[in-house]
């Protein structure tokens, strides 16, 4: 049986343990809330767009439920009609991170591959620091994006998104 212990602080299910995730800051909460705000009037009949909602996926053929900073699966994926208090039971469509202070690329770039791998179809990692965006693609590809370059996916049909967007909706420019 996995059990996560109790308390306030957001846990990842890591090869059968509880790792706790890092506390999200200013940056990284204005910049989940920015994404929450453009991102669900275009989903509003497409899916579901969620902060810090986990999902269960395999990793090494161990359960694995990571908790993205935000979590996007459309209603193809996880019909309307489902609702339950509980993890993401599929791979999502998208899972977005924000790097933290104290994280790396690296690490994230580890952890995309693992999300992909798993089945979700894409990982956006976001650079505070930087800003700027890189999407991991399942076939490996990679594509970073910065300033006005906007970041159109077949995946996301009419969902136009760049960095400066994001930072400005998240008042960090």
């Amino acid at each position: 049986m996995i059990t996560k212990p109790e308390g306030e602080t957001a846990y990842e299910l890591v090869d059968g343990h509880s790792i706790p995730k890092v506390s999200p800051k200013y940056f990284h909460s204005s910049l989940q809330r920015a994404l929450d705000r453009l991102i669900s009037a275009w989903c509003k009949d497409r899916g579901r767009i969620r902060p810090e909602w986990a999902v269960t996926l395999k990793r090494n053929g161990k359960v694995w439920v990571p908790t993205p900073d935000v979590t996007y699966v459309s209603y193809d994926r996880l019909p309307r009609s489902w609702k339950r208090n509980e993890a993401c039971p599929i791979p999502c469509e998208i899972a977005i991170e924000i790097i933290s202070p104290g994280q790396t690329m690296n690490e994230f770039e580890e952890k995309a591959q693992d999300y992909l791998k798993a089945g979700v179809l894409r990982v956006w990692v976001i650079d505070p620091e930087i800003v700027n965006i890189t999407v991991f693609f399942p076939n490996g590809a990679r594509s970073l994006y910065t300033g006005n370059t906007k970041i159109i996916d077949t995946l996301l049909p009419g969902l136009e998104l760049s960095p400066q967007l994001i930072f400005e909706e998240a008042e960090l420019l």
